[in-house]
């Protein structure tokens, strides 16, 4: 049987590497354990017996050998001292019994025959009712006629005994769970570190210490990590060079045009260079927030700060309106959360003419930035993919609205850089959802 069909067979197999490991270990030291302590029962039982069958035979031997001598006025008096543990004599042909023999019971009848048969006739029977209950009828040389009374057994388990194999298996399940902590905790370790792996943030190298696998294993995440960040890197500032190079020959090409002779041509390629212009600039907005994490965090009031935007939108006669906040206090970088609230205000604005703002909590207790709107909406599919730079839906929002695919893929980026994250989702009455969630709130600061 494979190892794949062996684990398709258990009914509930673990899914954690921690319990597999542990039940493995757990269970082939408990076999091992369970065999070590059934070879010793197993010889302790094997000696117990033949020194019960071998003080058998030379007690029977004698005894027998000795009630013969005996006259028979006499013999009653020495059986009560004859008497044994398991066995016993008595004068009298004893209990009918049946002939089958088994198991324990056949070798103390060979003794017992080979003990006495020799000179006295000896038969061996089983009491009914009593498997381990035995008879040997013996006849003595004058005729008469002595019963062994025999219940053999071997010495039983100490009572300690089962407290002992408890206190065993507790000591082997605290050694195999910490066996198994100590090496599941580096693999844990590297797991943590590769989910919270953020090559724009400056955080702590893994520590290289460890077993050699260990630290060969830290040292290649964090040789991985350093690559990462410095492709990133390398691509923001290749993206922030060509968009800051291309500003003045645009500048330059637009005073040119400018200043030509008024015609439809001039009109129209003012217009692709203002459009050009207005992509490279947001080209190199889009640079710097992929490191917006340089601007200091600072305590805001959550609601009143939304509210001032909002004011800002209504001041210039735009359609934006605020329903409902919070008055909590956060620590955020307030710039990158302005920028962020603006981005999805302008898009709200350009394809459904007005936008609703509002703040409120989530389950956990995190501040929750909502921005709703009545457009088009965006196709579930392609959710996330409008949150990657240039990324454009033409169908339904073409370049003719002014896009340039950089505004939700700023807003994105700058939501990573505060710490937050930035959720997208059609309305079902229509429309687009905009979620900016934070951290928890400053509790210290309400």
């Amino acid at each position: 049987m494979t190892t794949i069909g062996w684990h398709r067979r258990l009914p509930y197999p673990p899914q954690t590497l921690r319990w597999r490991l542990f039940l493995i270990l757990f269970a082939g030291l408990a076999v091992a354990h369970a065999l070590s302590f059934g070879v010793l029962f197993l010889e302790r039982y094997m000696t117990a017996k033949t020194m019960m069958l071998g003080n058998l035979e030379k007690d029977v031997g004698i005894s027998i050998a000795l009630l013969d001598r005996l006259p028979a006025n006499e013999r009653q008096q020495w059986v009560a001292m004859l008497e044994r543990g398991n066995y016993r004599y008595e004068l009298g042909p004893g209990i009918l019994g049946i002939p089958e023999l088994s198991g324990l019971s056949t070798e103390v009848a060979d003794t017992i025959n080979a003990a006495a048969g020799r000179r006295f006739p000896v038969t061996v029977e089983t009491i009914p009712g009593s498997p381990h209950r035995l008879q040997a009828h013996v006849t003595l040389s004058d005729g008469a006629p002595v019963t062994i009374d025999l219940r053999p057994r071997v010495m039983p388990l100490a009572a300690w005994l089962p407290y002992v194999l408890i206190a065993q298996l507790l000591l082997l399940i605290l050694c195999t769970g910490l066996a198994v902590r100590l090496a599941i905790r580096p693999l844990l370790r590297l797991a943590n570190a590769a989910e919270a792996l953020d090559p724009s943030e400056k955080a702590g190298r893994l520590e290289e210490t460890g077993p050699t696998e260990v630290a060969y294993a830290a040292t290649a995440f964090n040789a991985m990590r350093d690559r990462i960040s410095h492709y990133l890197e390398e691509r923001v500032q290749i993206l922030a060079a060509i968009s800051h190079d291309l500003q003045t020959p645009l500048t330059r090409m637009k005073l040119r045009a400018e200043m030509a002779e008024d015609s439809p041509e001039k009109d129209k390629l003012i217009s692709d260079l203002s459009e050009i212009e207005r992509l490279v600039r947001e080209g190199v907005t889009y640079a710097r927030t992929a490191h917006g994490n340089t601007e200091k965090p600072a305590r805001i009031d959550i609601g009143s700060f939304v509210e001032s935007i909002v004011f800002d939108y209504q001041d210039t006669g735009k359609a934006v309106t605020s329903q409902e906040t919070v008055d909590t206090v956060v620590v955020t970088r307030p710039h990158a959360l302005r920028r962020i609230v603006t981005n999805l205000i302008d898009n709200a604005l350009k394809f459904a003419g007005e936008a609703e703002v509002s703040v409120g909590k989530t389950s956990d207790g995190r501040i929750c930035i909502t921005v709703l709107d009545t457009g088009p909406g965006i196709p579930d599919g392609e959710l996330e993919a409008v949150l990657q730079p240039f990324y454009r839906l033409e169908q339904s929002r073409n370049r003719s609205t002014g896009g340039t695919g950089l505004g939700l893929a700023i807003a994105h980026q700058l939501a990573l850089a505060i710490g937050g994250s930035l959720y997208l989702r059609n309305r079902s009455i229509g429309g687009l959802a905009a979620e900016i969630i934070l951290g928890a709130s400053d509790p210290a600061w309400r």
